[in-house]
């Protein structure tokens, strides 16, 4: 090997290890960590290789140091249950790919996911950095695979494609809910009879055997492998779908919950998070009686473990998330307990990585000019995976087109 080649290949090393040596410093910085240390002041805090090296250590040796002068840190916040990245505009059919007619129970949306929508650096403004995406299906009661995906803009940004199956157990505009129910128990019924078949076979047809995509998700839910998220609201659905966890050993979600808080207790003892708008107080139909601003304080204050969502359109105001944090606050919600509702509790509910400042935990961390709930404060630096990433979105540059002086005509720019 010459001099040459052997030089070149030693600075490669040596970069390659100096870039995988990166350290950033975080120091005297306000941290909400989510998790039982609670909320840090004054604090340090180092991400090296995409991670959460140290909190407070007694050293800091660091690449880059920034000092927060007590700016609050908090995780990544976490959005669920919308259809960010599978639709661009709702009223123009060919930009939405969150459902299809043929779609069955093992429907996977993330194959379709854009992660270069236009809706992602908006909701990047918005403090989110991941976001459990959901299919929807109009006309049915399976919507199919809920998928997860960081929010940094790269084609890799799906990271669990299989978070939770999702399903539509509520009211219904033609027939019976109860049909729902029946149909879905059958399926489990049946599944669960198939394993307990083949784990009685002595012969190994591995062809013969093979699982169809809607047994492998049944079998999935019925082995605790993943969460499935049931929507309903009323509280008649809620007791049933509570014996169907006490029955199957369904590791169930429950989505909509607004009649939630007349089983608040029994959800607390049966270990069911329930996924809630912070800002739905009105009754929406018949099913949704007992909507009420204070309901996600009176689910944690029975122990249920919360999970805040933005009603109606999420995809295109998943930024607003922070705010409806803020109003479950001011109604009775306790500080922390808000913070956990949007990072540590969504991680926790759906397996994923993320939603704490802990070591170890991925360095999906937002710096806030303040306080994150307050409609003042803006997001001051981001970063996914020890990344920093832009808050820039399509908002602020059609601002700056339409405002910069130019030569050329109103609205145009050189």
């Amino acid at each position: 090997m010459t001099k040459l080649k052997l030089s070149m290949i030693t600075g490669a090393l040596l970069a390659s290890s100096a870039a995988f040596a990166q350290v950033t410093a975080i120091t005297g910085v306000t941290v909400h960590t989510a998790t039982e240390q609670g909320t840090l002041n004054n604090a340090t805090v180092l991400i090296e290789d995409g991670k959460i090296k140290a909190i407070n250590p007694e050293n800091v040796t660091a690449n880059e140091t920034i000092n927060a002068n007590g700016l609050v840190l908090t995780p990544g916040f976490i959005g669920s249950m919308n259809q960010l990245g599978l639709v661009e505009v709702g009223a123009v059919a060919n930009s939405r790919d969150a459902s299809d007619e043929k779609a069955g129970l093992d429907f996977d949306p993330s194959y379709a996911f854009n992660a270069r929508s236009s809706l992602i650096p908006y909701a990047r403004k918005g403090g989110i950095t991941q976001s459990v995406v959901s299919p929807v299906n109009y006309d049915g009661a399976y919507q199919g695979l809920a998928f997860t995906a960081n929010l940094s803009g790269e084609f890799d940004s799906v990271t669990d494609k299989h978070t939770a199956f999702v399903i539509y157990l509520g009211a219904k505009s033609k027939g019976s809910r109860a049909l729902s129910f029946q149909q879905f128990i059958e399926k489990l019924e049946g599944q669960k009879a198939k394993l307990a078949k083949k784990d009685d076979k002595k012969d190994d047809k591995k062809d013969a055997d093979k699982p169809s995509g809607e047994e492998r998700v049944l079998t999935q839910l019925l082995n605790g492998e993943m969460p499935v998220v049931i929507s309903a609201s009323r509280a008649a659905d809620i007791v049933q779908i509570i014996k169907l966890k006490a029955e199957y050993g369904l590791d169930i979600i429950i989505s909509g919950a607004a009649d939630a808080v007349l089983l608040a207790d029994e959800l607390a003892k049966a270990e069911i998070p329930v996924i809630v708008s912070a800002v739905s107080n009105l009754p929406s139909d018949f099913d949704a009686m007992h909507a009420t601003l204070e309901n996600a304080s009176k689910l944690e204050k029975a122990g249920v473990k919360v999970l805040l969502t933005i009603a109606g359109d999420s995809s295109h105001n998943l930024y607003q998330l922070r705010f409806d944090a803020g109003i479950a606050v001011s109604n009775g919600m306790s500080y922390n307990s808000a913070i956990k509702a949007v990072t540590s509790n969504v991680a926790d509910a759906f397996a994923i990585d993320g939603g704490k400042i802990a070591v170890g935990q991925p360095a999906d961390l937002v710096l806030w000019s303040a306080d994150p709930f307050e409609l003042s404060t803006t997001v001051e630096k981001m970063w996914i995976n020890g990344e920093e990433v832009t808050t820039e979105s399509r908002h602020d540059k059609l601002r700056e087109r339409y405002t910069t002086d130019s030569e050329l005509p109103r609205a145009y720019t050189k």
